[in-house]
């Protein structure tokens, strides 16, 4: 300890200079020793107030000076979220995505309250190198895709891809044919009864406002009674064939506009379609939900893995 800190002497004074004791007289006596707390050993070990040397106090360092340890902890703490939001901001934009069924389109495969995980690097367009590297897929007939809606991007649909670039196609009496061979499809439904001259005779006249994707689509992409897909575009409707809107009433789906496929539904809850198409959510939403989780929840859903059907 430096004088300057030492207890005797208060902080920023200055100790006067010890005056130099004088050589012992005695041969057989040793010299005092001054140690750092000011007291004397004697040549039998002993400090002056008889404790041993080895076990007399030692001096205490001074306290290290630098950032607190609660600075520090927290500052570590801000690291460890940062670097969570941005690999959650890279797995959530190059990786999965989450998404939920807001309407009955796709049942029974998916149904309304579906809350799945989205591959997004499945269907991904491939570089130079990474084509080579990653597994990136070719859509194929049957699978089941997300894609940005082409009338509003903003919006999110998933569909099952029905005809890839090249493919013919028309639906006669509710049955899909595929350059021309009936399909097998074990995974429609139809829960109407009645014949609709358009959506169950396409391509026909149609006996509904129509966008202006599937206008285009009627006018220049039918060749002998079949829509023919052109290139980097898909043809999607949904399993629930009568309640579905799809590539019937608004066009094809621009390769760039599919986002990924569906993995897995990592949980179901049995909630009503308004309630699912606004990004808010509502008092009685959650209310909704503290009260009826159990109950509410397709507990057989949880989990399940989704995969597409090879159309042929």
């Amino acid at each position: 300890m430096s004088p300057e800190n030492s207890p005797d002497h208060p902080l920023g004074s200055v100790a006067p200079e010890s005056p130099v004791a004088p050589a012992p007289e005695n041969p057989w006596v040793a010299a005092p020793i001054e140690s750092g707390l000011g007291e004397t050993v004697a040549s039998n070990g002993l400090s002056g107030n008889g404790v041993a040397a080895e076990h007399a106090p030692a001096e205490t360092a001074p306290a290290a000076t630098g950032v607190p340890i609660e600075g520090a902890m927290a500052r570590n703490t801000l690291s460890e979220w940062v670097i969570t939001i941005l690999l959650l901001l890279f797995l959530t934009t190059f990786l999965v995505q989450a998404f939920v069924i807001p309407t009955g389109s796709m049942e029974d495969t998916l149904l309304i309250g579906d809350h799945l995980l989205v591959d997004k690097l499945a269907f991904a367009p491939g570089g130079p190198v990474s084509k080579y590297i990653l597994p990136y897929l070719d859509v194929k007939r049957g699978d089941i895709i997300v894609f940005r809606y082409p009338t509003d991007i903003q919006q999110t649909f998933v569909k099952r891809c029905m005809g890839v670039p090249g493919d013919r196609i028309h639906i006669v009496n509710k049955q899909v044919y595929i350059n021309d061979k009936p399909l097998v499809e074990p995974y429609k439904v139809n829960k109407t009864d009645y014949i609709d001259s358009y959506r169950d005779n396409f391509p026909g006249e149609p006996n509904v406002t129509l966008e202006r994707g599937a206008v285009e689509m009627l006018e220049h992409n039918v060749e002998n009674g079949e829509v023919v897909v052109p290139p980097n575009s898909y043809f999607a409707m949904g399993d629930n064939r009568d309640s579905s809107w799809d590539s019937r009433y608004w066009g094809f789906v621009p390769r760039q506009n599919i986002i990924g496929k569906p993995l897995i539904i990592y949980w179901s809850y049995d909630r009503p379609s308004d309630q699912l198409n606004s990004n808010s959510v509502t008092f009685p939403q959650m209310l909704d939900l503290a009260e009826h989780f159990f109950s509410k929840t397709r507990w057989r859903r949880a989990f399940m893995l989704i995969h597409g059907y090879p159309v042929q």
